[in-house]
């Protein structure tokens, strides 16, 4: 096993108990309290009486305790590299974390040795100093509850000023990419972090309520040839999806999407050709038409046409 035994809950209840005793504020229905938040239900027999009984010896009758400093939870070398391996990870330290001690012990992995399968290879850049400032002013927004402005680059390339409301923080594992989560202007924003341009903490703490971001439904039937099933599945998994079977080879796949995907989503509908047939909402089907249509006029375009 990775972590030691002493992290397991039975540790961890002991030790937030004679944490307490030390304090000499610790009663007999806080004994009881701290057994049943920290430990399991059938611990209620066994930990009490271990600690006050003869049997380990941690605790006087009248529950103060014999020990003079805090319980302490060392970590053992191999914690330390996995420790450490994380901290190399370039998301984990847009937060900033505390590596204190762990500066010269060898890391357990390297980023380099991870192989991502079924990801986008353009996801944020988080060595990008202008996007650990913006990451870290976000996060600082959040933590302090305050508003924020911002600027964001739309799909069009165009920038857009907004005073946001930013409740929290997402990450899309297959796009590699951050996501702000935010109230303003009467309805919720989700923002790609890699788009904004440029934010200030605002004085004035947060006072929008959180509303649920705008979701829209694509459905479609999906023939199950070559392993379609399996790669439509794979392909969406970051969705909220529902799949009934409706014949033998033939699925109905419903799909939540964020309108600001839609145009993505269009695309990689149609990167499966033949096996999906879209059967609503009528609009995406108009999209989809729109999109062949021009596609077909392109390629029989020629340059020495008159077209």
């Amino acid at each position: 096993m990775l972590f030691h035994e002493i992290y397991g809950s039975y540790y961890q209840a002991v030790s937030v108990i004679l944490k307490k005793a030390l304090q000499q504020t610790l009663t007999k229905r806080d004994l009881a309290d701290l057994v049943r938040k920290h430990a399991f239900g059938e611990s209620y027999m066994t930990i009490p009486e271990g600690l006050q009984g003869g049997k380990w010896r941690l605790l006087h009758n009248d529950l103060t305790t014999p020990l003079q400093k805090q319980p302490i939870m060392p970590l053992t070398e191999l914690e330390k590299r996995w420790m450490k391996a994380l901290l190399l990870d370039p998301r984990i330290q847009l937060f900033e974390p505390d590596g204190s001690g762990l500066e010269n012990v060898e890391p357990l992995f390297t980023p380099e040795m991870i192989i991502c399968y079924d990801r986008y290879t353009d996801g944020d850049d988080y060595a990008d100093l202008d996007y650990i400032a913006r990451f870290r002013t976000i996060l600082r927004a959040l933590r302090e509850k305050r508003d924020l402005y911002i600027k964001y680059e739309t799909h069009n390339q165009t920038i857009t000023r907004l005073v946001v409301t930013p409740h929290f923080l997402e990450y899309s594992e297959k796009d590699d990419r951050f996501r702000l989560i935010a109230s303003g202007w009467k309805r919720s924003w989700v923002f790609n972090l890699s788009r904004i341009t440029e934010c200030i903490v605002a004085d004035k703490e947060r006072h929008m309520p959180f509303r649920e971001p705008e979701r829209r439904c694509v459905t479609f039937q999906l023939e199950d040839r070559r392993n379609a099933l399996q790669r439509v599945l794979l392909h969406f998994s970051h969705l909220e999806k529902e799949t009934k079977k409706i014949g033998a080879n033939r699925y109905l796949v419903m799909l939540m999407y964020d309108p600001q995907d839609e145009t993505e989503m269009l695309i990689r509908i149609l990167s499966f050709g033949s096996v999906i047939q879209v059967t609503a909402p009528e609009h995406f089907i108009a999209l989809i038409r729109a999109r062949l249509e021009k596609q077909k006029q392109l390629a029989t375009f020629s340059p020495g046409s008159d077209e």
